[in-house]
This record gives C-alpha cells, sequence and structure tokens, in this order.
C-alpha cells in the first residue's frame, strides 16, 4: 500500500488533463445513468478495497465539520461542544471547522478511528464516488484521486465505461 500511496499523486497528476477534459464533458452534458454507474462502480471497487489498509484520507486531509458533527462527537467524547473545538478544531478561510492538523487526532496507529460510529459526514460520505449528481462534483474528484486510491481507479474505470 505505501508503494500505491506514493504513485498515487503521481499518477493523479499524469492524468489531470485528461480529467479535467472528461469531467468537463460530464458537466455539459451527463449521461442520463450516471448515477447509477457511479453507484455500480464505488460498490464494485469497495469490495476489493480495504480502507483499514490505506486511511490515508485521515492522514492528509481534514474533513469539514458541521454544527451536528461537532454536537455528535462532542456528546460520544463527554465534552462540552466548545471544550470539543478548542481541543480538536480551528476555523479555516472560509469559516469552517476543520482539524487543527493532520493526520486526524481520533486516527489509531491501526488506522482505526476511534469516533468511527460518530464520525463527521465527510468523512462517512468519503470519497464522494456515489453521490448523487456525481458530475456537479468534479473539483472535489479531482481533489481525491489524488488522495484515495478507490477513486482513482473509480474514475478510470468510469471513463473506460463511458467511452
Amino acid at each position: 500500500m505505501d508503494e500505491i500511496l506514493k504513485q498515487l499523486p503521481i499518477r493523479a497528476k499524469e492524468k489531470r488533463a485528461e480529467n479535467l477534459k472528461f469531467f468537463r464533458r460530464l458537466k455539459k452534458k451527463a449521461p442520463k445513468k450516471l448515477d447509477y454507474l457511479m453507484q455500480e462502480l464505488h460498490e464494485a471497487e469497495f469490495q476489493e478495497t480495504d480502507c483499514l489498509q490505506c486511511a490515508n484520507c485521515c492522514k492528509t486531509t481534514g474533513p469539514l465539520f458541521t454544527n451536528a458533527d461537532i454536537g455528535r462527537i462532542s456528546k460520544h467524547l463527554r465534552l462540552k461542544q466548545q471544550q470539543f473545538i478548542g481541543t480538536y478544531l480551528r476555523i479555516d478561510e472560509d469559516n469552517d471547522h476543520v482539524l487543527q492538523q493532520v493526520p486526524c487526532a481520533f486516527l489509531g496507529n491501526d488506522n482505526i478511528c476511534s469516533i468511527y460510529e460518530v464520525r463527521p459526514k465527510a468523512c462517512r460520505e468519503f470519497p464522494h464516488t456515489d453521490r448523487k449528481k456525481f458530475h456537479q462534483i468534479s473539483n472535489l474528484t479531482m481533489k481525491n484521486v489524488s488522495i484515495c486510491p478507490a477513486a482513482f481507479n473509480i474514475v478510470e474505470k468510469m471513463k473506460k465505461r463511458m467511452g
């Protein structure tokens, strides 16, 4: 997995122009069954991909924390919301709550998330490859293919399927 993660940003960069062109085409005219195709590719990929072998998303990026996330996680940790925010979060340039630092403080050495049951919505949905109206999140997907090997594979398979 280490070698795959080392090569991933390089491979994503090599595919960047091709992916941009593909996503521009999708934005102009998304196929009617795109969401079904994405769901199928997503499910197939995650039958083969074990996130616990990777956890690169938790090691390299921080999710956005919604107010609902903050409330749920604070309660789980038995902390007051302000205490949770002060200990783990900061406000970013977009005025959103994000982690103070990465890797995520809740990620164990075994790649297991200590708050998995109550993790932020952004973590539950990552890498967003099974989202409805997938063609509307191409910028996010472009970032995620350089972080997540599964997202990279899904996009490559999608391009092959759609020609």
